[in-house]
């Protein structure tokens, strides 16, 4: 550890008079604006692989640009700060544009994936996680000591649910989207009280499902869809009213129709497949071939239609500048859209498979979850995939999130969850969530809310949660251009704050069990889940946890000119 002198810092905070506080020197501090130096004196200097410093930023300032691709920088293990038992904090500047064609990534990391040991920092930007957009520039924070999970906790069914279809994490709440296919009954939306308490937030349409869900522009978008219940081996609903048109959450129950799916070369959708932001406009797929296609958002309750590749196109999911989405028509394997042409990437996927159902970045890389092997495969440059093993002997791997360092999948037909440990090793997680009586059952929907991991099932339509080490979120989208990061871990808790207020604070833990120490090197804009794609600057490590002024103060000094 680095001994850790005092000092007495005075600053102006914006708009207040002066005021004089003492605080720590940090221990490693890079400015990221010329190079990647060390200008704490410890001579910890970084090693770039690939980021452009000095580099324009859209607002005219300058910093360390990271490309989303394969750009980072590390730290030499000789020198950099050893995180172990102790107290720590990480204050970093970060830019981010508005509209994005790339996950956000990993802002900082040190984790060895083998013991599961070390720290992970990111901006949780997951697409494609089955139907629906579930987190969307979410702040993530957790550390890890190898923590084994022994049980899921069932946080319950919201109202006669069959099937969760979707969630999505939005303004710091959880919404669950619901297939309900009784007599008289129709697909709803619900938002998460805690427990196993959901709040019925309305039926937008009267189809029995509502087939997906997305934030865009900072208001929730469901997609009212209509699902033969049949496909899962259960009785036929009674419900046939079809869907096809999306859905603005307006507060309370009600919802603002946002216009129906429709083209004149493939007709009319009665399903929505689908949805999620790229490039700053909200894309809609369906599920059945009725209109089948890509469709883009244009106001109001007008969707321009962006054709199809001659085949059904769904659960879209952005990726290093493109969208790419799973095919439920054989031979399977992901379409990439660059937003005006198709192309077919999923010719090299063997063992073969008939259809796709999931995406997550993980290591950098693409993966997608298949049937009817349940095969997870990994994208290569070139559009090859390589196979990753399959979780246990199930019959298909379906909704996948990369959460605190390890990449998760839910199964068919055990309804488990399972953790990828190796080249084709994948371990079940606590229980059996769905043990209903019946063919299939499924663990489809995920989501990374209040720092755990949510998994929604069928046919009991359930949803679970899981903590994997110690996390904490912020369930609130982080606004686009600058802004100030701060992690805190000190002593059982962990905080994070942004633009120098407190935004999220994790339950406590027992810190004695969570020795972050490894042998890994420290990686910035790097990690467990995809390369940082962004600007960055200012970052500092202190080994103590700064007090709330003392990242108040941090914050207001070092602030962008607007």
């Amino acid at each position: 550890m680095f001994f850790i002198h005092r000092f007495l810092a005075t600053f102006f905070a914006l708009g207040m008079t002066s005021v004089a506080l003492a605080g720590p020197l940090p221990a490693v501090h890079w400015k990221l604006l010329e190079d990647g130096q060390d200008s704490s004196g410890k001579a910890c200097h970084l090693e770039n692989h690939g980021v452009e410093f000095n580099a324009a930023v859209p607002d005219g300032s300058r910093a360390a640009r990271f490309d989303g691709r394969s750009a980072f920088l590390e730290a030499p293990n000789h020198s950099s700060p050893q995180f172990g038992p102790g107290d720590f904090t990480v204050s970093l500047w970060v830019y981010t544009k508005d509209a994005l064609d790339d996950t956000l990534g990993d802002l900082l990391s040190t984790y060895d994936p083998a013991t599961r040991t070390g720290l992970n920092l990111s901006i949780l930007t997951c697409t494609g996680v089955s139907n629906s957009q579930p987190n969307y520039r979410n702040l993530h924070f957790g550390i890890d000591k190898g923590t084994e999970v022994d049980q899921w906790s069932d946080c319950g069914r919201p109202g006669n649910a069959i099937f969760i279809f979707g969630m999505v994490v939005h303004e710091g709440a959880l919404y669950a989207a619901t297939c309900e296919s009784g007599v008289g009954e129709s697909g709803h939306v619900y938002r998460y009280e805690g427990g196993a308490s959901w709040t019925d937030c309305g039926s937008p349409g009267s189809s029995n499902s509502i087939g997906a869900l997305a934030v865009y522009n900072g208001a929730l978008y469901a997609g009212a869809s209509w699902y033969d219940t049949t496909g899962s081996a259960l009785e036929a609903s009674p419900n046939t009213t079809p869907g096809g048109t999306i859905y603005r959450y307006d507060g309370g129950k009600q919802w603002v129709d946002c216009g129906s799916l429709e083209n004149p070369e493939t007709g009319k959708a009665i399903t929505i497949g689908g949805l999620t932001v790229f490039n700053g406009k909200l894309y809609a797929t369906t599920l059945k071939k009725d209109g089948f296609g890509l469709y883009r958002y244009e106001g109001s309750a007008t969707w321009a239609y962006c054709g199809n590749p001659g085949r059904r196109v769904l659960n879209p999911s952005v990726f290093n500048g493109s969208m790419y989405m799973v095919s439920y028509d054989a031979p399977g394997g992901p379409f990439r859209y660059d937003g005006a042409n198709w192309s077919y990437v999923g010719g090299t996927i063997n063992p073969p498979i008939d259809q796709d159902y999931s995406f997550a970045v993980y290591g950098g890389q693409l993966h997608v979850s298949t049937w009817p092997k349940a095969y997870v495969y990994r994208m290569n440059e070139n559009f090859t995939w390589t196979p990753c093993g399959k979780p246990g002997e199930e019959n298909e791997s379906m909704g996948m999130m990369t959460y605190n360092g390890k990449l998760y999948v839910g199964t068919l037909p055990s309804a488990r969850v399972y953790r990828y440990d190796d080249a084709d090793k994948w371990t079940p997680i606590g229980q059996q969530l769905d043990t209903s009586e019946g063919k299939y059952r499924r663990a489809w929907s995920m989501a990374i809310f209040q720092g755990k991991l949510f998994c929604g099932t069928l046919p009991s339509g359930k949803i679970f949660c899981m903590e994997a080490g110690k996390n904490v979120t912020c369930d609130v989208a982080l606004k686009p251009g600058w802004r100030h990061i701060a992690a805190v871990r000190e002593s059982d808790r962990l905080r994070l704050f942004i633009d120098g207020q407190p935004v999220a604070e994790s339950t406590k833990s027992d810190s004695t069990k969570y020795d972050l120490a490894t042998d890994q090197p420290l990686r910035i804009g790097s990690g467990a889940g995809d390369y940082f794609y962004g600007w960055m600057k200012d970052l500092r490590i202190y080994e103590t946890a700064l007090r709330e002024q003392e990242i108040t103060a941090l914050c207001n000094e070092q602030r962008p000119s607007p």
